[in-house]
């Protein structure tokens, strides 16, 4: 999978938490197994080598375990 197929799998989710505010709830790519592997192999090339990762926030928990 390429990672301009990745588009698909974040969905967009307008007026949340208030209005004129666009979430984009990455729950579809966190369920796809192609699309996880795709994603953190692209922000490990964009990482670079570093011998500390540090994952802020819940969604940065998961992929952040998955980088290092």
């Amino acid at each position: 999978m390429k990672l301009d197929q990745i588009a698909p799998f974040i969905r967009p989710v307008p007026d949340f938490p208030k209005p004129g505010i666009l979430f984009r709830d990455l729950t579809p790519l966190l369920g796809d197994g192609p699309a996880f592997q795709a994603t953190t192999q692209a922000l490990s090339k964009r990482a670079g080598a570093y011998d500390r990762i540090a994952g802020i926030e819940a969604r940065g928990f998961l992929f952040g375990a998955a980088l290092a």
